[in-house]
């Protein structure tokens, strides 16, 4: 890895990592670590907003096809339903069309707390980019997709959920 550093003849060196891979990360991780602290408000993680987004956009995904979308090993993912459903949020009905299979739903409950992940999800980006105006707010959206269309990533799924559990 390499670290840009800057610096300017009339001051000492400012040895501070300049480079965007390092800033990118540095936001990020403060970025994720300021969610972790505002869904833990209403007694949830960021994986678990994550699970309840996509089972909201998917109604009756099972829980196989959730698991395998995330890059969660189908045990763990089996540990997050089940925390969520004792929670009230999500339901498991059988499939009609496989009855190995459970499909996944969100309740009542479960549609209002979605309700304020949006709400807080809306907060957490316009805290973070504060110091933005909004055509540069849309501009690095627009940058960072960029990169992160390059690099592979799956659109709307966090990289944090292939630390739940490796795959072997």
């Amino acid at each position: 890895m390499i670290i840009k550093m800057a610096s300017s003849s009339k001051k000492p060196a400012d040895r501070r990592p300049s480079g965007a891979a390092f800033l990118l990360t540095q936001v990020g991780s403060h970025a994720a670590s300021r969610f972790g602290q505002r869904v833990a408000a209403i007694g949830l993680t960021p994986p678990d907003a994550g699970v309840l987004i996509k089972i909201s956009s998917h109604p009756g995904i099972s829980q196989q096809a959730l698991a395998t979308h995330l890059g969660v090993v189908p045990s763990r993912m089996v540990a997050l339903i089940d925390d969520l459903e004792s929670k009230g949020i999500v339901e498991r009905t059988r499939s009609t069309e496989d009855r190995r299979n459970y499909q996944l739903g969100l309740t009542d409950h479960g549609r209002k707390i979605l309700g304020e992940i949006f709400r807080i999800s809306a907060e957490h980006d316009a805290s973070i980019c504060a110091a933005l105006s909004p055509k540069e707010r849309a501009l690095l959206s627009s940058l960072c997709r960029r990169i992160a269309d390059e690099q592979g990533l799956t659109p709307g799924v966090h990289p944090g959920y292939r630390s739940l559990g490796k795959r072997k």
